[in-house]
């Protein structure tokens, strides 16, 4: 009995030292991967740190961050590229001397890279000379343009406008290279067809992709023509000039003169209508008369002329 309760005292305290000696090593293997993991974060954090340090992208303090400040503290801004701006304006000045004006307005043009478009020029009812120019300028000279045009007169009106076609442009893009890859693969399967109709139809296929792709990037071309150069269309008049008006309202001896000679004029001109009017009839009167004097009188009896002429005595 003293033996066996030995012995079972032994073997409790060996798996006691057991369950001690792996709850140790559990814990020494848990410490570890906190350790390990702490280390990794660490070093991501210290890379990060050093592309920030290594891209520039800090402030004032070295903190990394995602804007830029400039010397007076304020934030600048951050640039917008990528984007497709097509820029329209149309300009109305007078000024005193139209093919002058003209002139200026195609060298500040030709000056700034730009080139002219179309051109007209005519006369209103009053005889003064009007131009209409067009012009196409770069993007980056297209307000530096404007002013000089601008100060050529008198501005009467002004009309800008900006439209944004990046989605347009970018779909655009996407579209003739999806596009240029189609066509290729229509191409490669006509290299290695051998039947005479599959060879037909990849022809109708390729024709049809390919007018496709034509189309994509006529509106393409347009789009980079427009969003490269600005238009501006001018429009030029010329001053009116404005006769001098006396100050002194009261009729002068000319001023009689001119308006008894108005007067004079105009009767005439109402005598010439009246007897416009009236040299119908006499005409007809005349010539009834006549008749009268050569058909009917001879005709009459003599006796009823002598009675005639004697009662006129």
């Amino acid at each position: 009995m003293l033996a066996s309760s030995t012995s079972r005292h032994r073997t409790v305290q060996a798996l006691s030292a057991m369950l001690l000696a792996a709850a140790l090593a559990l814990t020494g293997c848990s410490a570890g991967g906190d350790s390990g993991d702490s280390g990794d974060s660490d070093k991501a954090a210290g890379a990060a740190r050093e592309d920030g340090y290594a891209s520039g992208d800090k402030d004032d303090k070295g903190v990394g961050g995602g804007s830029q400040a400039d010397k007076s503290g304020r934030k600048k801004p951050p640039k917008v590229t990528g984007t497709h701006i097509i820029r329209t304006a149309s300009l109305t000045v007078r000024v005193k001397d139209v093919p002058k004006a003209l002139d200026e307005a195609r060298t500040v043009a030709l000056d700034a890279g730009g080139v002219v478009g179309d051109e007209t020029t005519d006369r209103d009812g009053r005889g003064h000379e009007r131009s209409r120019i067009v012009l196409r300028v770069p993007q980056d000279q297209y307000e530096e343009v404007l002013k000089s045009l601008e100060g050529t007169g008198k501005l009467i009106e002004r009309k800008a406008k900006a439209q944004d076609v990046t989605d347009q442009v970018v779909d655009v893009d996407s579209r003739v290279k999806s596009q240029r890859a189609s066509v290729a693969r229509v191409r490669e399967l006509m290299d290695k067809a051998t039947k005479l109709s599959d060879v037909v139809t990849l022809e109708g296929e390729l024709g049809s992709r390919q007018s496709e792709l034509e189309a994509l990037l006529a509106q393409q071309s347009s789009l980079k023509d427009r969003t490269a150069m600005s238009t501006i269309t001018l429009s030029l008049s010329e001053t009116t000039v404005k006769k001098a008006e006396a100050d002194d309202d009261d009729p002068t001896f000319v001023d009689a003169l001119s308006g008894g000679w108005s007067a004079f004029v105009t009767m005439l001109r109402w005598l010439a209508v009246a007897v416009g009017a009236v040299l119908p009839f006499a005409a007809v009167a005349v010539l009834l008369f006549v008749l009268w004097q050569r058909l009917v009188r001879p005709r009459l009896p003599r006796g009823h002329a002598t009675s005639g002429q004697g009662d006129d005595d």
